[in-house]
Parts: structure tokens; sequence; C-alpha cells
């Protein structure tokens, strides 16, 4: 098989109908739109939302609800992740938390937590720790700073 020699599927290449294109090709005059009315306009019909005149949906339904956005955002780590990634006696800080892909992006902080088990001696220095994460990194010999 060559370059030259290729072709498309059978049947998966269909000629585009051409509207407007006088009586014989079957859509001259009013290019299939029929005769007047709102629809045979150009930008005619009306949006997804129309309903024929009752109040949309999206008119009717209660709005309610509150979006906060001056929350803090917290990126969160678990010791056992920390434990997976760093060797022992390691410095774990937010950039490095970066540099090794364990975080994207730091946003307003980075929170430690608790879940899994830690058995390297790693000093964390973090945003905020949970009291469990704080009590395993001190029992496997690390040492906990807050930024």
């Amino acid at each position: 098989m060559k370059l030259h020699n290729l072709k498309p599927a059978e049947g998966s290449k269909k000629t585009p109908v051409r509207k407007g294109r006088g009586t014989g090709s079957g859509f001259g005059k009013t290019s299939g739109r029929g005769h007047k009315g709102q629809k045979a306009r150009a930008g005619g019909g009306k949006g997804p939302y129309f309903e024929g005149g009752q109040t949309p949906l999206q008119r009717r339904l209660p709005k309610h609800g509150f979006t906060n956005i001056f929350k803090s955002e917290y990126v969160v780590i678990n010791v056992q992740q920390l434990n997976e990634r760093f060797e022992e006696g390691a410095v774990v800080t937010p950039e490095v938390l970066v540099e090794s892909g364990l975080v994207k992006n730091v946003r307003d902080g980075v929170r430690i937590l608790g879940k899994g088990e830690i058995t390297k001696a790693l000093t964390v220095k973090a945003h905020g720790f949970s009291k469990a994460a704080a009590e395993k990194i001190a029992a496997a010999g690390g040492q906990v700073e807050v930024i």
C-alpha cells in the first residue's frame, strides 16, 4: 500500500447540499424554509429555553444559596504521601512539594492530614496540620513547623 493508493471508505464522503441554487436543485427559491414566517427569516426561531410564552423553567425555579468568594482554599496532603515520596531526614516545604510533583499549585496554603502511616523522620513546614498528622510526624521522630 502506498500513499497515492489511499481512498476514503465507500459512502463516507458526501457532497453537501447547496441550497438556493435554482429550482432544478430541489432546494431553490425558499431553500427548504417554506414561505414567510418566523422560521423563514435569518436568525429566526426561538432559543432553547423558550416555552411558548410560558415562564421558562430557569425563571420559575427558586434562586438560593451562597458562594463565599473569600474562602481560603488549602491543598491537602496526607502523611502517607510524604512517607512514600521523601527520604529520611528530608525538609518538606510547600516549594519542595511543588518540585516533587505532589502538589500542582499551593493556592492559599498546604495542610497536612493524618491518613496513613509515617515511618521516616521528616521536618515538615506547612500552613496547617491536623492533630493526628502532627502526632504521627512527631512519633516518627520528625518535626512540625507552622509557616
